[in-house]
């Protein structure tokens, strides 16, 4: 790359990236679909290579723009915090923020986080509610939500910040009973923990070929910290998130080839209150510090 290469070209492409069109990437970044395209087309010719195949449905990131994705987040990040710090050493940024997650993110992600951010912005206070539902937005019974769908209302903004990888996890005395799966063909003849009434578990055997039945879960239940529970109490295979399983040392991985889709994670504001100071620092920090906790997990 060339030394002297405009810090926007590194916005545009990570928008681009994670919004997946030029349209999308523009509306994120409050520019047009023509100069996000100048600067994909600058960034390539600076680099030298291809970013993004452009396809009737958007864009489709090269495996250099996917090995390149790492270190530009990194470079926004030192990008965003340097504004950080300086925005609240000017403005001393002070009030109350209602924050809502779901279950495990509120109760085991988030809250390391919000210790630290008390160090930047010690004159916040939070208020913490566990909850999956997007109208907790709507009725502006939130400040800013993190979210595992992206909401489609149009009153809310969406930046998706991370993805939450899965693997399947079960308890030592599990493995001792009854053996290790080597292949995930195996897993059917184990004792399986799946969900009641939300079906992503039976969606991911059956696009894998498998079609399971909620009868074949050994245990089922749709609150995420319960199910975790019941996979270290050693009721059978479960499919955690690894940022959760790994603060765990008795949830043991198994089958750690097993290609199971990570899911994205989206952070959520109201429109009309996304300009105030208070929420955009938050806003910020959390932009900044929750894909690093992902990644480091």
């Amino acid at each position: 790359m060339k030394q002297d290469f405009n810090w926007s070209l590194i916005r545009s492409f990570l928008a681009a990236l994670d919004c997946g069109s030029l349209l999308g990437a523009a509306r994120a970044l409050h520019s047009s679909q023509p100069t996000i395209g100048r600067h994909i087309a600058e960034l390539e010719s600076q680099l030298g290579v291809v970013l993004f195949e452009r396809t009737g449905r958007g864009l489709l990131p090269s495996d250099t723009a996917l090995r390149l994705a790492d270190a530009a987040r990194t470079m926004e990040q030192g990008a965003l915090q340097l504004a950080r710090k300086v925005s609240v050493g000017e403005t001393g940024i002070s009030g109350t923020i209602r924050i809502t997650a779901s279950q495990p993110i509120a109760c085991v992600l988030l809250p390391p986080l919000l210790a630290r951010m008390r160090s930047v912005l010690p004159d916040m206070q939070v208020e913490l509610v566990v909850s999956n539902a997007v109208t907790n937005l709507l009725r502006r019974e939130a400040d800013i939500a993190l979210r595992m769908v992206q909401p489609d209302q149009a009153t809310l903004v969406a930046k998706r910040i991370g993805r939450v990888t899965i693997g399947a996890y079960a308890h030592p005395d599990y493995l001792r009973r009854r053996g290790a799966p080597l292949q995930p063909a195996d897993l059917i003849g184990h004792e399986l923990v799946g969900h009641d009434q939300a079906d992503g578990i039976l969606q991911g055997f059956a696009r894998s070929g498998f079609a399971l039945k909620r009868e074949d879960f050994a245990l089922r239940t749709d609150d995420l910290m319960a199910y975790v529970a019941a996979v270290r109490a050693g009721l059978g295979i479960g499919f955690i998130a690894d940022y959760l399983a790994r603060t765990d040392n008795t949830l043991t991985p198994v089958l750690p080839a097993l290609k199971i889709p990570p899911i994205p994670l989206w952070l959520v504001v109201h429109r009309e209150i996304r300009t105030s100071q208070r929420i955009r620092a938050v806003f910020d920090f959390l932009s900044d510090a929750v894909p690093a906790a992902l990644q480091a997990a």
